[in-house]
């Protein structure tokens, strides 16, 4: 068996409080913008096998049981012993939490207390902005008061990171640098007349600005890539886009973790492999692709300095998909660095240490989580 420490999960988001159905429990197994196929299932997915492998013996139940009968099982518990046994049983930690997600979801403390594991905070942009706008009164105002959050959130917080959904990897893509102070302020007043009638950040000027702010924190940022996010964006994710950023951002000393990615993981472990301040998560990339994810681990592994390669669940909502993503990297690992040791291409030794350096000891290393406990 491979070794390795217990996890440092480097991407979550909370977990829901409330009992689900089964309707509203598989609607949250993927991210999709409408219902599954007539006469099918979410649990008809990856993802969704996954969970029916992994997930049962935690609560108690044999792998492969039916969705009625996990599900029966999971209300018998509660929410709340069923969380914590899920969370406990993935074997993390440390959890970074990014707290600018929709929705009821349980708090980087809560998620502690549920998993017996650390919790650090990840900052979104885009709401730690719509807070200040809907606490200022000019733009002026607006734009002193968001260099004072910005600062105090880097005081406090493990990373900042930023939604694909709002779009910023297309504005990069054509306008990688910074905006000038005339621009910001435009932007700023433009949006804050939108934002009365509730509108989210959209407009690309305060994107870059909200970027390149974070870049001159000195906090890594995680850039959503691909899988995870809401499915009316396809392709607006893809890492490729980023490289302009990335390149721009070169010597700056701000790290770039570039988050899910599939299917477009190959490139982002090319950019991690070429430029010294950029990361590449496995998160979704592995627990999307369940019985597969063997595989797309020895991709990125063909592609990206092991130093350079991070863990993560990549949950959302359900305690499933934190357990899942662990679980399953978990075993991808031991498939995939075993099989090397077994065949005399690796020793047992170097994929002990890889395995540490995946599992844990970059995402300590990137985040400097020793120096925050």
């Amino acid at each position: 068996m491979i070794e390795t420490p217990p996890l440092v999960d480097q991407y979550c988001q909370g977990v829901l409080r409330t009992e689900l159905g089964l309707g509203t429990f598989e609607a949250h197994l993927i991210s999709s913008a409408g219902p599954p196929a007539a006469g099918t299932t979410f649990f008809d997915t990856q993802t969704g096998f996954a969970v029916r492998r992994w997930c049962p013996p935690l609560l108690g139940l044999e792998p492969h049981c039916t969705p009625a009968r996990y599900l029966a099982r999971r209300r018998e518990l509660g929410v709340v012993e069923a969380g914590k046994r899920l969370l406990r049983g993935s074997g993390v930690a440390a959890y970074l939490v990014d707290t600018g997600v929709p929705g009821d979801l349980t708090g980087p403390k809560e998620l502690s207390l549920a998993g017996d594991a650390e919790t650090f905070e990840i900052v979104r942009l885009e709401l730690l902005a719509e807070q200040v706008a809907d606490t200022s009164g000019t733009v002026t105002a607006f734009l002193s008061n968001l260099v004072e959050a910005l600062q105090h959130a880097a005081a406090g917080a493990a990373a900042f990171s930023c939604g694909a959904a709002a779009g910023y990897p297309a504005v990069l893509a054509f306008a990688p640098e910074p905006p000038g102070p005339g621009e910001v302020h435009g932007a700023a007043g433009r949006w804050l007349a939108r934002r009365a009638k509730g509108e989210a950040v959209r407009d690309p000027v305060l994107l870059r600005h909200l970027l390149w702010s974070a870049v001159a924190s000195g906090l890594p940022i995680q850039l959503h890539t691909g899988a995870g996010e809401p499915a009316e964006y396809p392709g607006r994710a893809d890492p490729a886009l980023l490289t302009d950023f990335v390149r721009a951002t070169a010597g700056l000393g701000t790290r770039l973790v570039l988050l899910g990615g599939y299917p477009y993981h190959r490139h982002s472990a090319r950019l991690a492999s070429a430029f010294p301040h950029v990361y590449a998560d496995l998160g979704a990339v592995l627990s999307q692709t369940g019985a597969r994810a063997a595989t797309v681990l020895a991709e990125l592994l063909e592609t990206a300095p092991f130093g350079k390669l991070m863990f993560s669940s990549g949950g959302r909502r359900l305690p499933e998909l934190h357990a899942v993503g662990a679980l399953v990297f978990r075993q991808a690992l031991q498939d995939v660095l075993g099989g090397w040791v077994a065949d005399g291409s690796w020793s047992r030794r170097d994929a002990d240490r890889v395995a540490a350096m995946i599992a844990a000891g970059n995402a300590r290393r990137v985040y400097r989580l020793d120096e925050r406990a």
